[in-house]
């Protein structure tokens, strides 16, 4: 005689303002500078990883029924941001780029310019981090490639952690990660070369 399980939801839990605060700090708080920390490494801007904190915590706070206490919150967290951010990236990249021509005018109009001012502004933003060669070829990778090393290498995650994580099998998690650290291996040999290492 064959027994049907029946098949049970995870146990929901309707929480009062209170209790949703409560968990809020005392899961998600902790993990403010490590989910500012990730979201900096992943798009290189102060206010566009403040934005994506923000918009993580929100999600964390608004979907905290879904999050079961006990579990890894930190890791809860990262896969929110991870997900915030493929979003956006791929909404970024569908649009085409936008110019107020208005801003320009009036600011090569007016008399504060310098005529000795370079017009690729990317220069002038990188100059302070060209001596981190490390940081720039970290950088460089593909965001896949970059964020296997960001969660391993930087922030400790297991391999089982980063699966879970990602939404990607362990044996992904293992080909990607050995593939980014030789593209990075790649990237600064001449620069360890520079350094003294062999």
């Amino acid at each position: 005689m064959e027994i049907i399980k029946e098949h049970t939801k995870p146990k929901r839990y309707d929480y009062t303002d209170r209790d949703r605060l409560a968990i809020f700090n005392k899961e998600f708080l902790p993990h403010l500078t490590a989910m500012y920390n990730f979201a900096y490494r992943l798009t290189f801007d102060e206010d566009e990883a403040k934005d994506l904190v923000q918009e993580t915590f929100l999600k964390a706070y608004r979907f905290i029924k879904s999050f079961q206490q006990g579990t890894n919150a930190k890791a809860w967290l990262y896969r929110i941001l991870k997900n915030s951010f493929i979003n956006d990236y791929r909404k970024k990249s569908k649009q085409p780029a936008k110019v107020d021509y208005q801003e320009v005018e009036n600011f090569y109009n007016s008399d504060s310019v310098n005529s000795d001012m370079t017009v690729d502004l990317r220069i002038d933003t990188l100059k302070d981090m060209m001596g981190d060669e490390v940081t720039m070829a970290l950088n460089s990778l593909a965001v896949d490639f970059r964020t296997v090393i960001i969660l391993c290498d930087l922030e400790g995650f297991t391999y089982v952690e980063m699966a879970k994580l990602l939404g990607i099998p362990i044996g992904t998690v293992r080909s990607r990660l050995h593939r980014a650290r030789n593209l990075l291996k790649e990237k600064l040999a001449s620069y360890a070369t520079e350094m003294g290492f062999g």
